[in-house]
């Protein structure tokens, strides 16, 4: 179900977002994998952003590091807000996205497996367009095939991403770098970290697939915001 901010009062941000993160994308989204001919596409080693303490999965680091773009002198930070919606024009993304919140487990929930173009945002994170870096999530596929985000790893710096609020504020992200990472050496402090910039990460699945193991990767979209409308 999809949540208006007013439906629920705004909650206070907690260290529990980074921290479960790291979970979500380690083991949730590991579980719904099927097996779809030739896997969705993986991020190219021209689409990193640079020097990383995280293991890369099946890629050798080119060796000029993306940089993030120059976001204008006037742009405006914006307030909190909880998200509805978010597009990636370049591989026609075009989802709605759900509050997630923690499992009975103490861990951040992935959306419903079952809804194939569906994403999630944690309610108690960085809204996109706020100073820091907000994180969304979705299933790369599930067991009827691909899902909202199997072409994350398609991704070329440069194309632009919008994420729509329930404040009627939308917020442009450029993304700068495109990675994928072992689960078992999943960088959180450089994923998560806020780099004083209003940022966003989009999360799922990635690397080599097994039945027995699921996915062994996270690929991760790095993207600043470069306008507020």
């Amino acid at each position: 179900m999809l949540e208006d901010e007013g439906e629920r009062p705004r909650r206070r941000r907690s260290p529990w977002g980074a921290i479960a993160l790291v979970m979500l994308t380690g083991l949730a989204m590991m579980r719904n994998g099927s097996d779809v001919a030739g896997g969705p596409p993986q991020p190219a080693a021209a689409a990193a952003v640079g020097p990383s303490a995280g293991a890369v999965v099946g890629a050798q680091r080119d060796q000029t590091p993306g940089q993030p773009p120059t976001p204008p002198a006037n742009l405006e930070v914006l307030e909190h807000s909880s998200v509805q919606r978010v597009k990636i024009p370049s591989i026609s993304v075009d989802a709605p996205v759900m509050t997630v919140g923690l499992d009975a487990t103490g861990w951040i929930d992935a959306p419903p497996p079952q809804e194939r173009n569906l994403a999630g945002w944690y309610l108690n994170g960085i809204s996109p367009g706020q100073q820091g870096s907000a994180v969304i999530v979705g299933h790369v596929d599930n067991a009827q095939g691909p899902a909202v985000f199997y072409g994350l790893g398609a991704v070329q710096k440069g194309s632009r991403i919008e994420v729509s609020r329930y404040d009627g504020r939308t917020a442009v992200f450029e993304v700068y770098g495109v990675e994928v990472f072992a689960k078992n050496a999943f960088p959180g402090a450089r994923v998560y970290g806020d780099t004083g910039q209003p940022e966003l990460r989009v999360i799922t699945c990635g690397g080599g697939y097994s039945k027995a193991g699921g996915y062994d990767g996270n690929v991760v979209v790095f993207a600043r915001m470069v306008e507020a409308r």
